[in-house]
């Protein structure tokens, strides 16, 4: 399909150069439509390569076709830091070669270096959409020439509060523009209702079930004891998977930590990644696992969306996700590009019912697996309900006795509560009450 785009001899080098041989599926779908001008809503596996299929489309336009205007030509919106450096890497990888230019705009970053780089006017911005608004309330960044608009993980972006940001963004944009909106589900009511609002007459593609792991990742779990017993495991999976680059996910930024300080005193090259940290550590660590510098990464869900990092084999959750929508997003980061994956999950006592709900929101079970030489006392609960969840122990009943000694306790409580009696006053003599004396004035 890529011979059939009449793409630019250097952007067709570009590509070759970093891996863009054979279009996926995503790109098959909707790369076509998007050169033919059509608002989208795309739904697609995490890994499928959907970056490349906005990014693509567009620095191959605006190579083709010169601006009438000197302003901003494509406005890209995603939820997250990572997300936003994760499409501006891959701007800079095609649009570098035909000299489409490129900008990232996020927290973390002195606003002042921001506005000197915006002066320069770049051909795209790929920005999150509180530090956006920030730039537009300031009068820093002008978006009356965006010809396409990009709206990323629109899901997340709406999970995370930025509904009302991005429609005040939108209102800068011109009304005749191009939008694509790409979203891990199109079952988000949120997620229709801003498509409605946002977009014209869009053709929907969903390539995927949403709710699904892709094929080509195992998914297992492991049963653990607590978390002291999880270390010894995690330290059992990395020395069986030692020459794979590794995500371990936590859900603290405490335990991401201190398994950091941990595993860093042995020969492995561990980084950690967290929302605390400064954009600076961060953007470096994400450097140092794509550069392979790095072989293990301890983070918290803020690495679950939007990290590209092709050669993750294995990714461990420590700590079950909490949802399974994070889990879908975690397992996502191995698998890259139809890459096979692996994911293991420890599952202490208190997470089997949490585990067994995300079963059941995929649809799936996840096969049972043990790190050689390390096997828990706990196996699992003595017996489960049909839903996979364990039955709880039951209340014993209560007696009458027992309800009369409940009652009995809660009077007495609720004596203590409201304190002693007032005390009444004397009883008047023979039944009358004293006179009062009127004060006399001197």
């Amino acid at each position: 399909m890529f011979n059939e785009l009449e793409i630019a001899p250097p952007l067709s080098r570009a590509m070759t150069k970093h891996g863009i041989h054979e279009p996926t599926d995503v790109q098959i779908a909707t790369i076509p439509k998007i050169m033919d001008g059509k608002d989208l809503m795309v739904s697609a596996e995490t890994g499928s390569g959907k970056t490349v299929a906005f990014v693509l489309p567009l620095v191959s336009a605006f190579n083709h076709t010169p601006s009438p205007h000197t302003g901003i030509r494509a406005l890209i919106l995603g939820p997250t830091r990572e997300l936003v450096r994760q499409i501006q890497h891959v701007c800079e990888q095609l649009g570098g070669a035909i000299n489409v230019t490129s900008l990232s705009i996020t927290g973390g970053v002195a606003f002042k270096e921001q506005e000197a780089a915006l002066r320069k006017t770049p051909d795209i911005v790929i920005a999150t959409p509180g530090r956006l608004k920030e730039h537009l309330e300031r009068g820093s960044i002008d978006l009356s020439d965006v010809e396409y608009l990009v709206l990323d993980e629109a899901d997340r972006m709406l999970d995370m509060g930025f509904r009302e940001d991005v429609v005040a963004i939108t209102e800068h944009c011109p009304a005749e523009r191009q939008s694509l909106l790409f979203s891990a589900t199109l079952d988000h009511k949120g997620v229709l209702a801003m498509a409605r609002q946002l977009l014209r007459d869009p053709e929907t593609i969903a390539l995927h079930e949403s709710r699904r792991v892709p094929s080509h990742i195992v998914q297992q779990y492991a049963l653990s004891d607590d978390d002291a017993f999880k270390e010894k495991q995690l330290l059992g999976l990395l020395d069986v998977a030692a020459d794979e680059q590794i995500i371990v996910f936590t859900n603290t930024i405490v335990k991401a930590e201190r398994l950091h300080s941990k595993l860093r005193n042995g020969t492995r090259r561990c980084g950690l990644l967290h929302g605390d940290l400064t954009q600076e550590a961060r953007n470096a660590v994400v450097s140092g696992m794509r550069d392979r510098r790095v072989q293990i990464l301890i983070t918290t869900d803020v690495a679950a969306r939007g990290l590209d990092i092709p050669n993750v084999g294995l990714v461990v959750n420590f700590d079950l996700a909490r949802k399974g929508d994070e889990y879908l997003h975690r397992v996502g980061r191995t698998g890259r590009a139809g890459a096979p994956g692996r994911a293991v999950s420890l599952i202490a006592p208190n997470e089997w019912n949490l585990l067994a709900r995300i079963q059941r929101y995929l649809s799936t079970a996840f096969a049972r697996t043990e790190v050689p030489g390390l096997k828990s006392s706990y196996q699992g609960p003595a017996k489960v309900k049909s839903s996979g969840k364990a039955y709880g122990k039951k209340k014993p009943k209560e007696t009458k006795t027992s309800k009369a000694a409940k009652a009995k306790a809660e009077k007495d409580k609720a004596k203590k509560k409201s304190g002693p009696r007032p005390s009444r006053p004397p009883a008047p003599r023979d039944g009358f009450a004293p006179l009062k004396r009127k004060k006399v004035e001197d």
